[in-house]
């Protein structure tokens, strides 16, 4: 039986999946003392999580380098000094996985009472009724921001080669980009299309070696979602490079479930605002989302009625595979509100 909680199952395997093979099986020789005899490295691991008594002494293992280490918190946002010990490193990973555990925990609804016999009929009906796919919009949005940001960090060379791949196949064909950054001057610029604005976010990484931390707490990340599966993302956090912190990011994702793929989603639109700490006097304020949940929601419905005020214009547009007008217009409804609810000291 493994010591190991759930959550730091789920994050060691991930973790051990960024050795080589020949690394993952000698290590598997270590931890089992040579008794279990795996045919492959996806049995070696789940082998060394078994025989494991607890993450540290994983961790702890010699052939579990410190750099393997550091580039698994890196992929999960966690961005520390590159010269840090590894015991501070396990320390590190300890503190991560058991904050995931506490918001997973918050996110799990208390059981209900069980109904008494004689009223399970209606509860019956109830659920034959109501037998569609429920989705918890929250926890989507958490498990998108730690792929998204984990796989666009990932892409940073500082951390050697990339473990994923990034590229256009993550958004839809006809995605929109806006981005917003005030650092040293202040400028807004559109992108359109699956290969130009994936590119413009590998740049962010690849070419200007930036780290974008998201913060997942309350204040963080919110989510909403529309009768027709419009799903909002909104979350905010800190961009760094090295071990300096340049600023701080607001992001919005507007995401759209493929309907060829099951439990996929692709990305329809982003807006990003990044500001500067040079930008606002004194200290950076605690990254947060000042979205409230009827702000997601009323972004949806401006997107509806300025589709039903330009439907013919649209119609004209969308025959010819170009068309989302309604959605920039209500980008620009949204964004607009927003930067009404910016304290003094982030506005332009």
């Amino acid at each position: 039986m493994s010591g190991l909680s759930p959550t730091e199952i789920e994050g060691c395997r991930y973790l051990l999946g960024l050795l080589d093979n020949d690394e993952i099986m000698a290590l598997c020789d270590t931890v089992t003392n040579r008794l279990v005899h795996p045919e492959n490295s996806q049995g070696a691991i789940h082998a060394i999580l078994v025989y494991s008594q607890s993450a540290e002494e994983l961790l702890r293992r010699k052939k579990v380098h410190r750099e393997v280490i550091f580039k698994y918190l890196a992929t999960q946002g966690v961005i520390i000094p590159p010269t840090t010990e590894k015991h501070n490193l396990i320390q590190h990973a300890k503190d991560y996985w058991q904050a995931q555990s506490h918001l997973k925990l918050k996110a799990t609804p208390e059981p209900k009472p069980e109904p008494k016999t004689e009223d399970l009929q209606p509860y019956q009906q109830q659920a034959k009724e109501d037998k569609t796919e429920k989705v918890d919009y929250r926890r989507l949005g958490e498990e998108f921001c730690h792929w998204f940001f984990g796989l666009l960090n990932s892409q940073n060379p500082f951390l050697g080669p990339p473990q994923d791949e990034w590229g256009p196949q993550h958004f839809w064909h006809d995605v929109k980009l806006k981005f917003y950054y005030n650092t040293s001057e202040q400028n807004v610029i559109d992108y359109h299309g699956a290969e130009i604005v994936s590119l413009r976010l590998l740049s962010l990484v690849k070419e200007e070696f930036l780290f974008l931390t998201p913060n997942l707490d309350s204040q963080g990340l919110k989510c909403a979602s529309s009768p027709h599966g419009l799903v909002m993302v909104g979350v905010a956090g800190t961009v760094h490079r090295g071990n300096t912190c340049l600023g701080i990011f607001e992001q919005v994702f507007g995401l759209i479930r493929c309907p060829l793929l099951a439990n996929t989603w692709k990305i329809k639109f982003i807006n990003l605002r990044i500001i500067g700490e040079n930008s606002t006097p004194g200290a950076l304020l605690k990254p947060a989302v000042r979205f409230e949940q009827s702000d997601l929601e009323a972004f949806y419905n401006v997107i509806a009625l300025c589709g039903t005020n330009e439907a013919q214009h649209n119609r004209q547009a969308l025959d010819s595979g170009t068309g989302d007008q309604a959605l920039c217009s209500g980008n620009e409804a949204l964004l607009n509100k927003k930067e009404m609810s910016l304290p003094n000291s982030l506005k332009h």
